[in-house]
């Protein structure tokens, strides 16, 4: 018997004997699934208003579910993003301040970690790029010996299965590239193993093994293939399950397979990669969440999906967008780190809401936590808040400033106001993201004790990020 009917069954018979209310939630531990996307930017949806992009099973989801407005990556490029997921801590604190540096280190409490200690199983798929995942073989960017001491995979920060890649992949064919195209952004997708090359990563298992097995065509459907079969296992042993689902989508190189690139037709071959590699994503969303549904456990699970940063290349020549805001990819002004955002669990959370309260990718790990019934993490500085209160419908306000520091960038953002540094500048820009979320008109001279109390705040943050940072925190 399946987990989600079992709770179905005694969710029937407890209504039949009047022991509980037909509004009583979901389970006690549910199942908890984060999707994030790579580079998809805050306008690359038709949630957010997208026109061009075929998105009907994100759209879906939003309805389901609740759309996040202003949801918020913790940095402006994937891997401190990825580390404050499973962290519940800004960047700074644990020593991945930018993409291809550091890597999670054995004294952080990882999410998987801790929810294995409830009796979950957990399960990660996709892009990793939390640190090498050998120190045998050269791949990707640091794997081999030239970076050994980056070597910390996914099983071991906590992860029984893994299906993962160090950085980035082409978007079809994940292992390869055409012989003799050297291209960065894009390339058609090719029939034929001869007329590629390897691109020089690897997917790796969670026994330290190169998987090369179906790893051809759609790399959406690629990680989804073993996504679904973790998933099925867990509840055919009616065991909670956490699931990391991390898409390369819409990351460079992308390359749609000819089906998606073909309904992009009408647009420049770059745009009719981009834009068709995110249909074939939306795709893979879609089947998981049918998925769920047949197996029963859709009620129990609570599904996240988001981006880790904004869209990657300048607005006007790069297919990406950030639709009405500032900033792209490296930015910390809005266009650069918020990001589409949906939550969706049928057995808990009210469908078709809404919220603009700002949240952050920090706070999955207290939000978790919070719904085991987990002891919350208190040794260490968390920078996450648990968003049950929000899920609940009972949250009017964060009430917690959300910071950020990427390369010389600083901003520190309230439930209405931002302060914003750019690049070691000597003065601060202040931005009322209610009634201007594209960061038009800077305050800061009409409200300089708000711009000075907010400045305050932030250096006794930053003090703290580094006391992390010098493992203090350990």
């Amino acid at each position: 018997m399946l987990l989600g009917m079992n709770r179905f069954r005694h969710l029937l018979a407890s209504l039949a004997l009047g022991l509980i209310s037909s509004t009583t939630q979901a389970a006690d531990k549910p199942n908890i699934i984060l999707i994030m996307c790579d580079d998809l930017g805050w306008g690359d949806v038709a949630f957010n208003g997208n026109k061009i992009i075929r998105t009907p099973h994100l759209d879906a989801m939003a309805k389901a579910g609740m759309k996040f407005n202003r949801f918020y990556a913790a940095a402006p490029v994937c891997s401190p993003t990825r580390g404050s997921c499973i962290t519940g801590r800004h960047p700074y604190r644990y020593g991945i301040p930018f993409a291809n540096s550091g890597h999670m280190k054995p004294e952080e409490l990882a999410l998987a970690e801790l929810l294995k200690k409830q009796g979950y199983t957990t399960g990660h798929f996709g892009k990793w790029h939390l640190g090498t995942l050998t120190k045998t073989v050269k791949d990707a960017n640091r794997g081999g010996p030239r970076g050994a001491k980056h070597f910390s995979p996914p099983q071991m920060n906590g992860f029984d299965v893994c299906f993962s890649t160090e950085s980035k992949v082409p978007t079809w064919d994940p292992l390869f590239r055409p012989k003799g195209n050297n291209s960065r952004k894009w390339w058609d997708a090719v029939s034929d193993a001869g007329e590629a090359k390897p691109y020089g990563t690897a997917y790796w298992n969670e026994r330290g093994e190169s998987v090369t097995e179906n790893t051809r065509g759609d790399n959406s459907r690629v990680i989804m293939d073993r996504a679904i079969p973790f998933i099925r296992g867990a509840a055919r042993r009616e065991q909670p399950f956490f699931g990391v689902v991390w898409f390369h989508t819409p990351h460079l190189p992308v390359v749609a397979g000819p089906r998606h690139a073909t309904m992009y037709a009408a647009h420049p071959k770059y745009a009719q990669h981009y834009y068709g590699c995110i249909t074939a994503m939306d795709e893979q969303v879609g089947r998981l969440r049918a998925e769920l549904r047949v197996l029963g456990v859709a009620d129990d699970t609570l599904l996240f999906f988001c981006s880790d940063n904004g869209p990657e290349g300048q607005a006007g020549k790069a297919p990406g967008s950030a639709g009405h805001l500032s900033g792209r990819k490296r930015s910390l002004l809005e266009g650069g780190i918020r990001v589409p955002g949906i939550v969706e669990w049928p057995g808990r959370v009210q469908a078709g809401r809404s919220t603009d309260i700002p949240c952050v990718t920090s706070d999955y790990l207290p939000t978790v936590l919070d719904l085991v019934g987990a002891k919350p993490v208190s040794d260490r500085p968390i920078d996450g808040i648990s968003l049950v209160p929000l899920l609940d419908g009972n949250l009017a306000k964060r009430g917690q400033a959300i910071g950020f520091e990427s390369k010389g960038q600083l901003a520190w953002m309230e439930d209405r106001y931002k302060l914003y540094r750019k690049d070691n500048a000597t003065e601060f820009k202040l931005f009322d993201l209610v009634a201007d979320p594209s960061e038009k008109t800077d305050l800061a001279k009409r409200k300089p004790d708000l711009a000075k109390r907010l400045a305050t705040e932030l250096a006794t943050w930053r003090a703290s990020c580094r006391a992390s940072a010098t493992g203090e925190d350990y």
